[in-house]
């Protein structure tokens, strides 16, 4: 069992941030549900628990709390803003409300280096986002920085328990990740092993526990997640995976064709067991008239599993035994779907791969990287010597251009967006922006605008384009991409879709916004 950081979500909107940051210091770290039990974390091989911020008040009524035994000292904690607030609430000290939230940068007076604040200079900056603090702290404890606001900005037990009061897993906090590899490795003495290869060799283990020797069925799709998740079930288990390309239709342009002769190709290439199954009537006709995005995404997995279970019964027929499916299901996925493990995370939208099933799905699902961020997807993907230009393809969603069409989806429309959607990515690549933004498409909207083109007044389309910049698609920032980037896309999108006469460039960030539309 692999040890595993526990990082306790408060609802904070950095909680999967501080996940990433323990997995950048290459320690494995997991979010658990704010009301976890000692049993259940002594379980899962937990070595050290993190309690994330929150919205809440410790003194609120039905405020999120934690078992107390979480904090008698078998394991080292560090609460960070609301985690801190509550490990000295519930340990016998005292918060209050300051009356003013202090949000923003802060310096913090370092009174004692220590563990913790090893290496860091006396004074250093931080981002603080509160509008509790702890007045008195519990019997034990002790102040070791404070701010001129604050007579308690970080506190110790002097052995294995710690709080901050700000947020060490921010950029806006310099020097934050230093903060928590001390927690790491000076206070907890973890080893710094989780590395693709450590990864693949678990996950390699795991799959062949978790099949047997019976045989899967992989939904590829020639995206990244798909294709790393075939490659490690086909590591495993061998050519007792049979890999399924799906053409719902509702594909990028020419992505059909690549994906067959990507991974059905004799030679070279990852060499698979691919079926191609070409399922854009049933797809199209069952999205028919649809506009809400939930429902079409509902409909795509449905649809989906469907088309699955008819290979299903064409390779029984043939004698050849399938009981497991496989996903490429990603964390994020996850967690933007609120899985059933979560308590106190919304849920943002549904993928298709966690959400929107059948209820009598006959096959068991197995989701070998439900917990890798999408950068741990593309090393992994490395490790297991998938080609670049696989492993650098933007994502895509699992319902496809359905999603990106906003309203009801039909050829006509598929068309125009598959056009424009392709123009994009080709000037993005010429002008060696493609690498640099990490997902970019465009969406054709409901909205039609009056033009001129020629002396003739048109009344077309409007795409608008989409590109993002982001470490793990948890947040992201959109990209600022030359003006001259845009205007050769604009201008080929109305010149080159005659449906098109306007183009717009989608500025907003993630949140308030999500990456995609719909």
């Amino acid at each position: 069992m692999r040890p595993t950081v526990a990082i306790v979500d408060y609802g904070s909107q950095y909680t999967q941030v501080i996940a990433r940051r323990v997995r950048e210091s290459r320690v494995y770290g997991e979010v658990f549900p704010h009301d976890v039990t000692p049993a259940e974390l002594a379980a899962r091989g937990v070595v050290a628990v993190i309690l994330s911020g929150g919205p809440a008040s410790v003194y609120d009524e039905g405020a999120p709390g934690i078992d107390p035994a979480i904090l008698d000292g078998r394991w080292p904690v560090l609460g960070i803003c609301y985690g801190m607030q509550l490990m000295a609430h519930v340990l016998g000290g005292e918060v209050v409300a300051e009356g003013k939230r202090e949000y923003g940068p802060a310096t913090v007076t370092i009174d004692e280096h220590g563990a913790l604040f090893d290496g860091l200079a006396p004074r250093e900056r931080a981002w603080m986002s509160h509008g509790d603090s702890v007045q008195r702290l519990p019997p034990g404890f002790r102040a070791i920085a404070s701010t001129g606001r604050l007579a308690t900005a970080a506190m110790s037990d002097g052995a294995k328990r710690f709080g901050v009061q700000f947020h060490p897993e921010v950029a806006h906090t310099p020097r934050g990740g230093e903060v928590l590899r001390n927690f790491l490795f000076r206070v907890c003495a973890v080893r710094g092993d989780w590395t693709a290869a450590a990864f693949v060799d678990e996950a390699v283990r795991e799959i062949q526990a978790e099949i047997g020797d019976g045989h899967a069925i992989c939904a590829l799709s020639g995206g990244v997640d798909s294709a790393v998740a075939a490659s490690l079930v086909a590591r495993a288990i061998g050519d007792r995976l049979t890999c399924v390309f799906v053409d719902t239709g509702l594909m990028r342009a020419n992505e059909a064709t690549e994906v067959v002769a990507t991974f059905g190709a004799p030679e070279g290439g990852p060499r698979l067991r691919l079926v191609h199954v070409d399922a854009a009537e049933r797809f199209l006709s069952r999205l028919s008239g649809v506009e809400d995005p939930e429902g079409k995404r509902a409909i795509v997995g449905e649809e989906f599993i469907r088309v699955f279970e008819g290979e299903v019964a064409m390779i029984a027929r043939a004698d050849r035994r399938l009981d497991h499916i496989v996903h490429g299901t990603i964390y994020p996925d996850v967690i933007e779907s609120k899985s059933p493990g979560s308590k106190t995370s919304a849920r943002i939208k549904t993928h298709h791969n966690v959400g929107g099933l059948p209820a009598d799905m006959t096959l068991r699902n197995v989701e070998p990287l439900r917990r890798l961020f999408k950068d741990e997807v593309r090393r992994v993907g490395a490790e297991l010597g998938i080609p670049g230009d696989i492993l650098w393809r933007h994502p895509f969603p699992g319902p496809g251009l359905a999603v990106r069409i906003v309203g009801p989806v039909d050829r006509e429309k598929l068309d125009v967006l598959r056009c424009a959607d392709a123009i994009f990515l080709e000037e993005l690549r010429a002008a060696d922006w493609y690498r640099k933004v990490a997902q970019a498409f465009a969406v054709l909207t409901p909205v039609r605008s009056v033009g001129v083109q020629g002396d003739f007044r048109t009344y077309g389309h409007l795409v608008a384009l989409r590109a993002v910049t982001t470490d793990d698609f948890m947040t992201a920032d959109w990209a600022r991409l030359p003006y001259d980037l845009l205007e050769r896309a604009s201008s080929r999108i109305v010149n080159e879709v005659p449906s098109v006469n306007r183009v717009v460039y989608d500025v907003s960030s993630k949140p308030p916004a999500t990456i995609e539309w719909e």
